[in-house]
């Protein structure tokens, strides 16, 4: 049984990576290739040529079609086969290559890997904050060796950036504040409050005030794998709960985790925010140093995944702290099994 809800979105690519020529990604365990139409609608196609199995990523673009560079076999954007490598060959439509379902959704391209028929665009992980009017998002990604379920745990257990991140967004009172953890459905929360607490350096250079601050992390797991993570500061008295809390700068931190492999996966992060949204040099700057704190976490995940597989007799441990990526990978157990039930 693999480690993965195959009936679900994954994003597949940046709005911006997908374009004319062909992008070539593996997602939960099959080769893609996507590309985009003249109309710049979204192709996305087994990346496998139905000849002889070159990737038809490596293909030449023919309007909105691609055609084979091993001996020529054109396929439509329906995965059809539209000519034969002899071209005095009658075009037998019965060669095709399978095609996907896709969507652009908060500038991402999302991709479903499983039956079709069950493919609802009102599926698609809720990342309101990425296409919310009073807000501005952008972010990159990352190829990242490791399982995606340990990005999750990462993300839903926020002390580590004590520890981790003690150069950015660490601090000491994250280790002494309580964590409060809850399951809904198919989301799971876990939130921290630290009232009066000094703020670290990014979210002073934020606020642009000092003093003692309101800081709050709210992580939400959102089946089958992305996480947002509700992060801010407000002053001491201007009113912040943990329950509303525009008062201060306030972000939101997406995170997309596609399985390519069982111990592989694309990583696709960001932050959305709803203060200095006209200043497209900050957003600069903080997407160049919000990569730089992820390169961190993929640094700690890829030595955790080696140690997994070099350690086979010992198992990974829970802790308090680690209720969150618990409940969320309980989430992800009981989607699997259902599916599996219904096969």
């Amino acid at each position: 049984m693999s480690t993965w809800v195959t009936n679900a979105w994954y994003v597949a690519g940046w709005d911006s990576e997908v374009d004319h020529q062909p992008l070539a990604r593996t997602i939960c365990g099959v080769p893609i290739m996507l590309y985009r139409k003249l109309d710049r609608q979204v192709v996305a196609m087994r990346d496998a040529c139905p000849h002889r199995l070159l990737p038809l990523s490596m293909g030449i673009r023919e309007g909105d079609s691609i055609r084979c560079k091993y001996h020529g076999l054109k396929l439509g954007p329906d995965g059809v086969a539209e000519e034969m490598p002899l071209k005095t060959d009658r075009v037998n439509t019965r060669v095709c290559a399978e095609t996907y379902v896709v969507a652009e959704k908060h500038r991402f391209v999302w991709l479903w890997v499983g039956d079709k028929a069950r493919a609802d665009e009102a599926l698609i992980p809720d990342l309101w904050p990425c296409s919310t009017p009073g807000w501005t998002f952008d972010g990159g990604y990352y190829h990242v060796a490791a399982d995606y379920r340990l990005m999750i745990d990462n993300l839903m257990d926020l002390t580590h950036e004590t520890h981790v991140h003690s150069g950015s967004i660490g601090q000491p009172e994250l280790m002494e504040a309580p964590l409060q953890t809850r399951v809904e459905g198919d989301r799971a929360y876990v939130a921290r409050w630290m009232p009066g607490v000094d703020a670290p350096p990014f979210w002073r250079g934020a606020l642009k005030q000092p003093g003692p601050v309101d800081r709050w992390q709210i992580c939400e797991f959102l089946a089958p794998s992305s996480v947002m993570i509700d992060v801010g500061v407000a002053p001491v008295g201007a009113g912040a709960t943990l329950e509303s809390h525009d008062q201060g700068v306030r972000g939101m931190v997406v995170d997309c985790m596609t399985p390519e492999s069982e111990g592989t996966m694309h990583y696709f992060w960001g932050m959305a925010r709803s203060f200095d949204q006209d200043d497209p040099g900050f957003t600069a700057r903080f997407k160049r140093a919000q990569g730089g704190v992820f390169l961190e976490d993929k640094e700690i995940l890829e030595a955790q995944q080696r140690a997994i597989a070099l350690n086979p007799d010992l198992k990974l441990n829970a802790y308090n702290i680690d209720e969150g990526g618990t409940r969320a990978r309980q989430i992800i157990r009981r989607l699997i099994a259902a599916e599996a039930a219904r096969a």
